[in-house]
């Protein structure tokens, strides 16, 4: 009797548990949720911490992938790697590229003097179709961008009526919400970062890119193609940091803190921490504009 009660609950949890859908990175998951509210469980590979340069799954997050029925690419680099093998381990996973309709741009690496950047777009044939990514090519980082999220967020709402869609009229709803929350967010950026006297920054990782463009700001980044600068560079970005009176260096908690640290020392500048990859990625974006505001 035991074991039938059992067996019948275990039944019953199997029936009313939710789809799991997966994501790459953190920022993905705060938007999937939006839309699909609690309707489905997000898988995230890329967790808090970690590098997404040098990610690799782990067995618990290769079974959530094979419970997944939904996988939400963004177009950063450990997906051109993993996809291909995420495709061939599980067949009937199916793929949405969340970045398609995206314009993206060039990497905006600072030209530290006497180097130059050697960028190359990477192409090979996925899913019968002929997708590109780049390391050292267009820029990856499309979600610090509230405006380019707008299409992400429709790329993301197609996917999940495509493949629930008894849940169609919640989706859409809860998609023309997150556009006025999308709105309001590029509004208070806007506003807070309008009269800054100084709109160049350093950075130690290039990452933001998109949101410096929208925001008519300039990043310098103290990474070179993903590698920490040589003296003769850093040498450099130290006497551009005198020239410009730049005041504060910020720095990602997935990313060394070194060179930033001695540029600071060098200089008087003081180092601060910014995410570019928080799951609570509308209340960070909003603390990271008012840090610039402060800071710049």
């Amino acid at each position: 009797m035991k074991k039938i009660l059992a067996f019948l609950c275990f039944g019953a949890l199997v029936c009313f548990a939710k789809p799991v859908v997966s994501v790459s990175i953190l920022p993905q998951e705060f938007f999937v949720k939006q839309i699909a509210g609690d309707t489905v469980e997000v898988n995230t590979m890329v967790s808090l911490g970690a590098d997404p340069h040098t990610y690799e799954p782990k067995p618990k997050q290769m079974k959530s992938l094979e419970n997944s029925k939904l996988y939400f690419a963004i177009g950063i680099e450990f997906e051109e790697v993993w996809l291909p093998k995420f495709q061939q381990s599980f067949p009937k996973l199916k793929f949405i590229f969340t970045q398609k309709g995206v314009e993206r741009v060039a990497m905006q690496e600072h030209e530290h003097e006497g180097h130059t950047h050697d960028k190359k777009e990477h192409c090979h044939e996925y899913n019968g179709k002929v997708h590109c990514h780049s390391h050292d090519g267009l820029d990856p980082h499309i979600w610090l961008d509230p405006v380019l999220v707008k299409t992400q967020a429709k790329n993301i709402l197609n996917g999940l009526v495509r493949v629930f869609p008894e849940h169609k009229e919640l989706y859409n709803a809860n998609y023309e919400k997150f556009l006025v929350k999308l709105d309001e967010l590029d509004k208070f950026i806007k506003d807070k970062l309008a009269n800054l006297k100084n709109r160049e920054f350093i950075v130690y990782h290039p990452s933001w890119g998109y949101f410096a463009k929208r925001y008519d700001l300039e990043q310098i980044s103290i990474e070179v193609e993903g590698k920490e600068p040589k003296p003769a560079e850093l040498a450099n970005l130290i006497k551009e940091a005198k020239d410009h009176g730049v005041k504060v260096i910020f720095v990602a908690p997935q990313f060394s803190k070194k060179s930033a640290n001695l540029i600071a020392k060098e200089t008087g500048a003081k180092v601060v921490e910014i995410d570019q990859l928080p799951l609570d990625w509308e209340a960070e974006l909003k603390k990271t504009a008012e840090i610039f505001a402060k800071s710049l």
